[in-house]
């Protein structure tokens, strides 16, 4: 039977103290989930740790912001080193970069510096997807450059993200074979929203409860070197029933894979 992680961002709501990013860890735990990513709360190395220890949760993955990664790089894998966790992830770049070409070309270059480094220490540098990647300056989409152009940085693909910029995820996934070993699971639903384009508009779901077609996915993504496969729903921690929300995700895997 697979196992399956949560992006601890999905319920960021519920981590904010060591006390109940325990708590929530243990939750998780009971519900059938078997590591995380650390990603929405304080980020203390040492708090890490400690719960991930008496949890017995791995954490897997982090998202930690650009400064650290670039500037502080070194320190920064002596932190995960702290937690057991050799995958450090960013988020996403700026998006106000994005258009601007030099600008943008520019930060890519000085995060492959820093995925250089990392990759050089036995870690590994995950960038994770949103739409705007898609974006093309000429032919060229800001992923496709990333991963002509920047060897070493390994991405956490988003499956809600990619369809939502356009792509096709198959397509996408078949790109970054082996370099996929994180990725995000996030369905893609239509909700009736009568101000939004022909009233109706996509939004975040539990796994399963969405269009995207996992049970075609999985495997695929299995094949390309997937390792850690993270249940993500971005607004669990903005609905009444935060934990509730989640479990339906990982009822909806542990039933099919």
């Amino acid at each position: 039977m697979m196992e399956f992680g949560l992006n601890l961002y999905s319920i960021r709501n519920l981590i904010k103290t060591e006390e109940a990013f325990l708590d929530t860890a243990l939750k998780l735990k009971e519900m059938g989930y078997s590591f995380l990513q650390y990603s929405g709360g304080p980020y203390d190395a040492d708090r890490i740790a400690r719960v991930s220890e008496k949890s017995g949760m791995p954490v897997v993955l982090t998202h930690v912001p650009t400064q650290r990664i670039v500037e502080d790089t070194e320190a920064l894998m002596e932190e995960h080193a702290r937690f057991g966790c050799k995958n450090i992830g960013l988020g996403a770049m700026d998006r106000v970069l994005i258009p601007n070409k030099e600008a943008l070309y520019a930060e890519i270059a000085r995060l492959e510096c820093a995925a250089q480094k990392m990759s050089e220490k036995g870690y590994k540098f995950f960038y994770h997807n949103h739409h705007f990647e898609f974006f093309k300056h000429g032919d060229v989409t800001v992923l496709d450059y990333m991963i002509e152009n920047a060897p070493h940085i390994n991405f956490t693909l988003d499956t809600f993200w990619v369809q939502y910029g356009g792509a096709s995820i198959a397509d996408t996934v078949d790109k970054l074979k082996g370099r996929i070993e994180c990725v995000h699971l996030k369905d893609y639903k239509l909700f009736e929203n009568k101000d939004a384009l022909a009233g109706f508009e996509p939004r975040f779901a539990p796994v399963g409860d969405g269009t995207i077609d996992f049970k075609a996915l999985i495997p695929k993504m299995q094949t390309a070197g997937v390792k850690y496969f993270l249940v993500e729903q971005d607004n669990a921690a903005d609905l009444p029933d935060t934990l509730g929300q989640v479990e339906r995700s990982i009822k909806y895997l542990k039933e099919n894979f």
